[in-house]
Order: C-alpha cells, then structure tokens, then sequence
C-alpha cells in the first residue's frame, strides 16, 4: 500500500449522559478521526484522546499536531507491505500512543477493505462471533441515580457491571451496590485515585467480592501496584500503566496484577495490542478491551481487537445508543439480549459511515498529502 492523504477531522458529539470518573466530569466529547486514502479506497482510524491531558498526557489538541507534523509524514507516500509497518516507522516519537494508533488503526481498516476481508479477520481475531459486553458507569450524583443506572443496564442485558470509584465513593458505594445487587458480575475503577498509603482502605473492597480493582495507583506506577496486589485478595487489573507489551511482563513478573485492560489507543494500535495480549495469554493472565467514549468508528475496532482469543472477559464494548443521540455509523452498534455483540462480516471495520452526520458535525478539517 502507498498511504497518498491523510485527513484529520475534529468531530463533536454530545454525550447523551455526563460521565464523570475521578479526574472530573465529561458532557461532550471532542473526537479526532484519521481517514487515510490509496488507489480510491479509504480506511478510518479513531483517535481516542480525550478533550483534557487527564488520562494521559495526551489531549485532541496535542493528537492533532503529533498526527500532522511527526505521525503522518512518517508513512506518506511510503511502501508499506502491511499496517504492521505503521508501528516501527513512528515508534521513535516517544509517547503519544493514541495519536499514533488512530493512524495505525485507519491503516488496518484500509488494508482490510483492500483485500475485501473484515477486519476482525486481518488482525487474527474471530475466536469468537459473539463479543461479551459490559459497561461502565460514571459516578453520579447520589448512590440512588447509580443504583437505578445498574438496574436499566442489568436489564439491558449487560454481563458486566463496572462502577467507577474515587476518596470519598468507594467502599460504602460498593456495599450499597452489593446489597441490592449480591450476584452481579460487578468490578471497580478507580482512575489512579488512590496511593499505597490508601492500602487498608482498599483492603475493605475485599469483602464485596469484586470481579478486579481497576488501576487503584498511580497511571505510571508497576512496583507500588504490586505491593499493594501482595496485600489485597482481590486481583488488580492494569490499565494506565500497560502501555507496551514490555510494560505488561513487567507487571506479570513483579506479580502486579491479575488481569490487564488493553485500550486499542493507549498501547498505540492493533499491533502492539496483539503482542500484549499474546504476553498475557501466555502467563495465563486474561485480559479485556476497555473503552474511552468512542464514536462507532472506534466501538468497532473494539469489537474486533475484543474477539482475539484471550479477550474472555466481557469489556466496555457497549452499544452506541448509551453514549449518543445518533452516531456516525450505520447501522449504529447494538448488543442483542444476552449482552453480546455480534461480529459482521462486510470488509473493514465492518459498518457504513454516516458521511452527512460527520460533515455537520466537523468543527475542523486538515489533508496532508
């Protein structure tokens, strides 16, 4: 493939509900997608960097330039035998996965589309044809409105309940999930929330038998996690701080977690994704697919990294109607009534995008190329 343009457009979509995590709270979300053009074809790529340098250090401002002044010159007009070649030509831009891996991800799609074959297919996934769901849920005004959030996912069918924590709502809102409901699959997360000095604190999450705690310490931090899994019956999942698959046998080695989270953008791609799910299948350590808010283009990269073999816990790939009024998508992205979503079989990503919707709700626009 010969990469012959880049267009980056900077998209923005009300959430249909806030969504509020320990680092703050989100009403609308400014989203940067990578379309990358060869021989009249076309592949979309999703970056999924928030509006703030609060998950990481990246934000939709900083993406935007890395993409059009360091990312994309690497690849345009270039040979590439496969979207493999994306990660290597711009791995030494330190950082930035996630600008770095909407660009790898576009790329994948196109290869993908080239050769008439889904996506899920040209990663190697397709273990399974139904993607176990779970979703996430904000910290909300009162333990009630939480409380009455799980009960309409629980009935939507979801398999997994995953309630975000932070000082001050955590133990005593668990214990009140718990109690109304004593059998869920139900896990935390507390977005680097908390330090090592919080340990006995969160030794008292053990009683509610969690699925995991989800990256209690900080976003850049192994060793402490891994004292702190010594002392904990609960497993730790890794999340913030698995950003390559050297970082994962780290983890695994020190004993830091029992279970990883891979974001497609976090670790930069499918490429790298892949590698660290091989690490952790290997060390026969599960993992699962967490989600960033995505648009459809993004939820459906999920839906195919998540159907790779060890993904065998249901992850944050939800259906598009939770997040938004009309996605860019269609057909949007559904779960059925056993809280899976199924794999589609058209080239690519697998869905048509809603070219109208995406040009009237573009508030910037670049072509390199």
């Amino acid at each position: 493939m010969k990469i012959e343009r880049v267009t980056l457009r900077r998209i923005r979509m009300p959430l249909v509900h806030f969504f509020e995590t320990s680092f703050g709270r989100t009403y609308q979300r400014d989203i940067v997608l990578v379309e990358v053009s060869s021989e009249g074809l076309s592949g979309w790529g999703e970056v999924t960097a928030g509006e703030n340098p609060f998950y990481n250090e990246e934000w939709t401002e900083s993406a935007w330039m890395i993409l059009r002044d360091y990312a994309i010159p690497r690849v345009l007009g270039r040979d590439l035998a496969s979207a493999g070649d994306v990660y290597p030509l711009t791995a030494h831009i330190r950082g930035h996965n996630m600008a770095r891996g909407g660009l790898e991800a576009a790329i994948w799609d196109l290869e993908a589309r080239r050769d008439g074959v889904p996506l899920w297919s040209k990663i190697g996934g397709g273990a399974r044809r139904q993607i176990p769901c779970g979703v996430s849920i904000g910290i909300q005004d009162s333990v009630e409105e939480l409380l009455a959030l799980i009960e309409k996912e629980l009935e939507a069918g979801y398999q997994r309940i995953k309630i975000k924590i932070k000082p001050g709502w955590d133990v005593n809102v668990v214990r009140r999930v718990r109690e109304r409901f004593p059998s869920i699959r139900l896990m935390a997360d507390a977005n680097s929330a908390y330090t090592l000095a919080d340990a006995e604190h969160l030794r008292k999450l053990d009683e509610f038998y969690l699925m995991m705690i989800e990256q209690p310490l900080a976003h850049d931090d192994i060793i402490d996690h891994a004292q702190l899994q010594a002392l904990l019956e609960t497993p730790i999942c890794l999340d913030e701080s698995i950003r390559t698959a050297h970082h994962a046998q780290q983890a695994i080695r020190l004993h830091a977690c029992g279970m990883i989270n891979i974001k497609l953008g976090r670790v930069g791609g499918f490429g790298e994704a892949k590698r660290l799910h091989d690490v952790a299948q290997a060390a026969g350590i599960p993992v699962w697919c967490g989600g960033m808010l995505e648009s459809g283009v993004g939820r459906a990269h999920n839906v195919a990294l998540a159907s790779l073999e060890n993904f065998v816990l249901p992850g944050d790939v939800s259906a598009s109607r939770r997040y938004w009024k009309r996605d860019i998508i269609q057909p949007p992205v559904e779960t059925a009534a056993d809280g899976t979503i199924a794999l589609r079989d058209e080239p690519g990503f697998g869905y048509a995008l809603d070219h109208d919707f995406i040009r009237s709700i573009t508030v910037r626009e670049e072509t390199v190329g």
